[in-house]
């Protein structure tokens, strides 16, 4: 129990309490009189009770005591404490991160798996396989961020991006935040934020640009890049589309999954199930593509042995030769997807129908990422009012 006292020197009243096993002492400069000493016994009575109910806030009630430094110093070696119990309780990485894995697993996606157990093998596991979980810092990790950016990228460039750092991040801060709370530590991933990412280039092709294109490919792609231009397929979700998914009788393309790596999987997330509407040139090149490959193989595109497309060998052989011969700028078969997305912005298709038709949860991105590719979508100088009421009063106004 706290109580107050008086100093005798002074004559001046001082608080005297136990807070986290330390004798506390703050001094007032309150005469000793029934008055004041009958106001600090009331505010010392409100300090002990949030000292039971944990809520005391030291800095509040004394916020000039010289007490306050000790008083950090003392949590500070609290936690130093309980981090070195964490550490020594804790199982070395490799142990730990194979056990989460395996709990994880389950829930993951095929092409989402592979890359998790690609980061493990390459990244993760060779930097802190041995150390014990809860010994790894934040210097640590951000040593281990440092390194890859040293490591050379895909396609002969220098190091990897910061985009692909941070997908290589991300899952380690996920098993650190599950480590530290298994294993009651604070975790190390504090205060590290994503590197910064330049924004995707959107690059979509002009109608004129598609339909040169259309015009020289070669005739067994040219079924195939219709369908690409003109319904914003995923590379994947074209790749892996099946006959049984092309609903002739009422012209949709049901998107149901997709070939990643290539296995066959479900698609991005479930906004990307959905059924695509198929425009009259679209319907007529999958009913060419079916005298060709119907009665071959389950699917709509495929190679000579019935097997879906490899992305990556379509690309280098077809693809960019065919950009390079008519004097386009090279550009991904992404672009096709994004090309999809501005050609029927501009033609003044719903952004609701359009969204849906990209696999799109709501229209947010499709004005995000396209708009400014459509200088007529929206106009920013007041015409469209001044249009409008030109329409209903003339010039009388």
């Amino acid at each position: 129990m706290g109580k107050i006292s008086v100093r005798r020197e002074t004559s001046r009243l001082y608080y005297d309490f136990s807070y986290k096993g330390q004798r506390c002492r703050e001094q007032t400069s309150l005469l000793d009189n029934k008055t004041n000493r009958k106001k600090l016994e009331k505010h010392l009575q409100q300090i002990e009770a949030e000292i039971q109910t944990n809520t005391f806030n030291y800095a509040k009630h004394f916020p000039q005591s010289t007490f306050l430094q000790r008083l950090h110093e003392l949590e500070l070696e609290v936690l130093t404490t309980q981090s070195i119990e964490a550490s020594h309780s804790s199982p070395v990485f490799r142990v730990f991160v194979e056990e989460w894995y395996q709990e994880n697993v389950v829930q993951w996606l095929a092409s989402y798996r592979v890359s998790i157990r690609g980061s493990l093998d390459k990244y993760y596991i060779p930097a802190f396989g041995d150390k014990n979980v809860g010994d790894i810092t934040r210097a640590d990790l951000l040593k281990f961020r440092s390194t890859l950016a040293k490591v050379p990228g895909r396609t002969n460039k220098e190091a990897l991006s910061n985009n692909r750092i941070n997908k290589i991040m991300d899952p380690l801060r996920r098993i650190f935040e599950e480590a530290a709370d298994r294993y009651n530590f604070n975790t190390p991933f504090t205060r590290i934020k994503p590197l910064k990412v330049p924004k995707s280039d959107v690059q979509p092709f002009s109608l004129e640009e598609v339909n040169l294109i259309l015009d020289k490919v070669r005739t067994d792609y040219r079924n195939y890049y219709i369908v690409r231009f003109f319904t914003g397929m995923r590379t994947g979700e074209i790749d892996g589309l099946k006959w049984n998914y092309v609903d002739f009788n009422r012209g949709l393309i049901l998107v149901r999954e997709t070939i990643v790596g290539g296995e066959e999987d479900y698609t991005k997330n479930d906004f990307s199930q959905r059924d695509i509407k198929m425009i009259a040139p679209v319907m007529d090149a999958l009913r060419r593509q079916y005298r060709a490959t119907g009665n071959f193989s389950e699917f709509v595109f495929c190679n000579r042995e019935g097997k879906p497309l490899e992305h990556n060998n379509v690309t280098k052989r077809i693809w960019y030769p065919l950009l390079t011969r008519l004097g386009l700028e090279k550009r991904r078969p992404y672009q096709t997807r994004h090309t999809a997305a501005t050609l029927w912005l501009a033609a003044g298709e719903s952004p609701e129908w359009i969204a849906r038709q990209m696999g799109h949860s709501t229209t947010e991105m499709l004005f995000k990422t396209y708009s400014r590719f459509i200088p007529n979508l929206t106009r920013h100088d007041g015409s469209a009012f001044e249009q409008l009421l030109t329409t209903n009063f003339g010039t009388s106004l």
